[in-house]
């Protein structure tokens, strides 16, 4: 429709322009109005390298590289409007590698689930956690806990804690390491509050076996007889559109063929099992699992699994979904939800 521009007063309207096009309306002690019963006002529209070099207080401009309505104050330019949406959001850590020499299993990536307000024109960064290096049998590499993974403003989830063996104790994170083969009671490493729980405990009598990881969604299991404690289960989500298990802790190794002990399952969601006369296995890459502990054959030890890494996963309604993004991550959709699965660190700017 065709808008009516008119002047509250009787002085009328006056139009100038200037050597650059630009036109000014002027209502001498008056209101100019911009009447309409449908329609809009349209003010210019362009990113912020668009700005105007030399603007006015008072100048109007739509951002298109934020999102937002601004103002120049005079001093420096100004949201007018804030654009906020909801996501739904994952964030799991690296989880811990299984302890060197028949190991416990290493506990999980501490886990991170919700619903968050991001502000449009927003950076968000994230920071994916690396899984935790299993021991060796030498005992001059201990186990390493995972490292944490990070979205700003939204939530840091824990490592996941080591598990105890040759070299060192039991450590604690997201998901706590399981309790390393002995003849005496060892401490398993301890959960973060709401991220996941504490590693399994092991068993001091004949053939000594080790305890499991903790998972994000259970404490790791405890050796039992001759064998090694399983690692806890995780977390299963629907955030990608399927149901995926996320953060389980990792098994301990066995000796099947030295005192009869044998190696445990991982948990649910990424945790490695443990070997029972040779190497554990890794935790899944990008499931925060822990890793699974390393057997004995009698005459050498197997390798402890590490970690796996964390991954960072982000569900935009897709009619707020910017596509400004760094890190690469995978794009797909699920219904009116596209979703970020981040691998590797990067940021989204909503």
């Amino acid at each position: 429709m065709t808008a009516i521009i008119k002047a509250s007063n009787t002085s009328g309207l006056t139009f100038t322009s200037d050597t650059s096009g630009n036109v000014a309306i002027t209502a001498d002690g008056g209101i100019v109005n911009v009447a309409g019963t449908t329609g809009g006002f349209i003010v210019p529209t362009g990113n912020t390298a668009q700005r105007p070099s030399a603007p006015v207080a008072g100048t109007i401009r739509y951002n298109t590289t934020s999102n937002q309505t601004e103002i120049y104050s005079g001093i420096a330019w100004a949201p007018i409007t804030s654009q906020t949406y909801s996501i739904n959001y994952l964030i799991a850590a690296g989880g811990g590698g299984a302890g060197g020499a028949i190991g416990a299993g290493g506990g999980a990536g501490g886990l991170l689930t919700g619903i968050a307000t991001l502000t449009g024109g927003t950076n968000y960064s994230v920071t994916i956690g690396a899984g935790g290096t299993g021991g060796d049998s030498s005992g001059s590499n201990p186990a390493a806990n995972g490292s944490n993974s990070t979205v700003s403003v939204l939530g840091t989830a824990i490592g996941g804690g080591r598990g105890g063996g040759t070299g060192g104790a039991a450590g604690s994170g997201g998901s706590g390491g399981g309790a390393a083969r002995s003849s005496s009671s060892q401490t398993p490493g301890s959960g973060t509050s709401g991220q996941g729980y504490a590693g399994g405990a092991n068993a001091p009598s004949s053939p000594y076996p080790s305890g499991g990881g903790g998972g994000a969604g259970m404490v790791g299991y405890a050796a039992s007889g001759s064998t090694s404690g399983n690692g806890g289960d995780g977390v299963a989500s629907s955030i990608t559109g399927s149901s995926v298990y996320y953060c389980g802790g990792g098994g301990s190794g066995g000796s099947i063929g030295y005192d009869g002990s044998y190696g445990s399952y991982g948990g649910l969601g990424g945790g490695g099992s443990g070997g029972s006369s040779g190497n554990g296995n890794a935790g899944t890459a990008n499931t925060g699992g822990g890793g699974g502990g390393g057997g004995y054959n009698g005459s050498a030890f197997g390798t402890s699994g590490a970690g796996g890494s964390g991954v960072v996963i982000l569900s935009v309604p897709t009619i707020n979904y910017s596509g400004n993004t760094t890190g690469s991550p995978t794009v797909t959709t699920d219904g009116s939800n596209t979703i970020l699965k981040y691998t590797s660190s990067g940021s989204y700017t909503a």
